[in-house]
């Protein structure tokens, strides 16, 4: 088999094509096992083309041909079964007498269940035999919080009540004990390998970023402890969380620190792990400037030697002072666009590079000045000093100022004023972003574009925190706090995966809407209460689902049947 790239005549796009060559008659022919998709010249073809080996060579190792061959409907149409006239005489009732049973939900199951096969998630628990049930009980739990995200007592009951999926909520602790820190590794080592299967064995950028998830509880202990909270939970103990993604969001691993780890100090001990576990070669690190400080600067110098460059966003504003009037002395930017000017400067025998951009500096004024103005309503409301004693957001322009001016007054009232001196050297810095690189081999365009890219870590954090709701953490033992994790990081990895499948050969998708619409893949099991006989109906699907499911090499059910 070979992968083959068609040009269309009439469009600006190329096919994509897994092509198996056969000998018939003395002479080669070619058929189509498989059409990912088409799409436009560059990288957009690139990855369609990556997808296309990654599927031909999962083809190659199962001995297993796609069920569908191009352009084959998705499920067997009524001339195709041939269902003979016994067969329709079992179908024979009465609609007087038919009731609903139940309706369970399929599509999560039927494509995320096979996605899941497919990353190899089946073989996280080691020794099968003995094991079978917590495999089970893992792939169950890990579909439970792709489809909805609970507890794990409410994930039970949710499987029960609409995937018609019975499971043991003991079982399910008894399968998180037995996720350690071994089954951890091989995890994140099996998804870094399928992640990189999808870019011609080369993942040449990762961006990293850390987050906090709190925990409905106040006792800490080792792990879970109060630090610095992101979700604004000062109060209740936490850990942090650590994910590493591609510029595409697609997951290349995590690691779980204490709470009161801060974030700055994430980053070290994970490209050290990577490098002791992972087989990487040539690859940038892009993290925001969260994990900027001195020490890890320090650090950096470490992983010169093993290939490891980095970009990380910059605290401009706390540079040396000779620095920071560089930095704000525009006259040192040469235009990179129509919207962006960079200056380059050495930092510690680093490149700093700063951009200014027009668009940023307009966002900025515009986001300050509508905090200032918040401000000076909330201050002409309330003079109280009390209510305003935060340093948070834009309070970090508040002064306390004498209520009595006289230059002999011993008058202690105090009223809070806004500090206008502040305001304007706060207002030189519009526009002005940093990063920190080590990397000689990009261009400037290529580091600020790669810094750029931060977002998709951002984005993967919405969809672990909200989506998947990995947070509030209900559990107390840091062993079962870890498994939790993992199962979280299992489900995450399959919408990130299956997104990408569905953008490469359908078209954008959301992972919600891709939720939606297998959510939205139903069956009814019907019952005949006059001959105690059952039925599955299967429900009508959308557009979306069906796409999906031909993708994913996954049949469609349209025909009722008999239980």
């Amino acid at each position: 088999m070979f992968i083959r790239i068609k040009k269309s005549k009439n469009s600006p796009k190329s096919s994509v094509q897994i092509v198996e060559s056969k000998r018939v008659d003395g002479k080669v022919k070619q058929k189509i096992v498989k059409h990912m998709g088409t799409a436009l010249e560059g990288e957009e073809l690139d990855s369609l083309r990556a997808l296309a080996e990654s599927v031909k060579l999962s083809i190659e190792q199962s001995g297993q041909l796609p069920l569908f061959a191009d352009n084959e409907p998705v499920s067997p149409t009524r001339n195709e079964m041939k269902e003979s006239d016994a067969d329709r005489e079992a179908f024979a009732v009465n609609l007087l007498d038919i009731k609903e049973e139940k309706r369970v939900i399929k599509g999560i199951h039927d494509v995320y269940g096979k996605l899941y096969d497919e990353l190899g998630f089946n073989t996280i628990i080691t020794n099968p035999a003995r094991n079978k049930r917590s495999q089970e009980a893992l792939k169950e739990i890990v579909l439970a919080r792709v489809a909805n995200p609970e507890s794990k007592r409410g994930s039970v009951m949710n499987l029960e009540a609409n995937f018609a999926v019975n499971l043991d909520l003991n079982l399910v602790y008894r399968m998180m004990d037995k996720i350690e820190d071994k089954e951890i590794l091989k995890l994140n080592k099996l998804v870094y390998t399928k992640t990189k299967s999808l870019f011609k064995q080369k993942i040449d950028v990762i961006y990293f970023d850390a987050t906090t998830l709190y925990f409905e509880s106040f006792s800490e202990d080792e792990f879970k402890r109060n630090g610095y909270s992101k979700d604004g939970k000062f109060n209740q103990p936490q850990v942090v969380l650590a994910l590493m993604v591609t510029k595409e969001g697609l997951p290349v691993g995590y690691k779980a620190f204490s709470g009161d780890t801060f974030d700055g100090h994430t980053l070290i001990p994970v490209l050290k792990e990577i490098k002791e576990h992972y087989d990487l070669d040539k690859v940038v690190y892009v993290a925001d400037a969260g994990m900027f400080n001195r020490d890890n600067l320090k650090e950096f110098e470490t992983l010169d030697e093993h290939k490891m460059t980095y970009i990380v966003g910059a605290r401009i504003k706390n540079m040396p002072q000779s620095i920071k009037e560089q930095i704000l002395n525009l006259d040192n930017y040469a235009a990179m666009n129509d919207n962006t000017k960079v200056a380059s400067f050495e930092y510690e025998g680093k490149k700093l590079l700063v951009s200014h951009s027009l668009k940023r500096a307009k966002k900025d004024k515009y986001e300050r000045e509508k905090g200032i103005e918040k401000l000076r309503v909330k201050l002409s409301k309330e003079k109280s000093v009390k209510t305003h004693l935060s340093n948070q957001g834009y309070k970090k322009y508040l002064q306390l100022e004498n209520s009595d001016k006289s230059t002999n007054s011993k008058n202690c009232d105090m009223n809070i004023v806004l500090n206008e001196e502040k305001i304007k050297e706060d207002a030189l810095w519009d526009g002005l972003k940093g990063i920190i690189t080590n990397n000689s081999e990009l261009s400037d365009e290529e580091l600020i574009g790669q810094y750029t890219n931060l977002w998709q870590v951002e984005e993967s954090f919405r969809i672990t925190k909200h989506d998947l709701r990995v947070r509030p953490i209900y559990h107390h033992k840091e062993s079962r706090i870890k498994a939790h994790l993992a199962i979280s990081f299992m489900a995450y990895t399959l919408v990130r995966h299956l997104e990408h499948r569905v953008r490469l050969q359908y078209k954008k998708l959301s992972p919600q809407r891709i939720r939606t619409a297998l959510l939205g893949v139903q069956e009814s099991i019907l019952y005949d209460t006059k001959n105690d006989k059952k039925f599955g109906l299967p429900s009508s699907i959308t557009i979306d689902a069906e796409k999906i499911y031909k993708l994913m090499e996954v049949r469609i059910n349209k025909i009722p049947y008999l239980l």
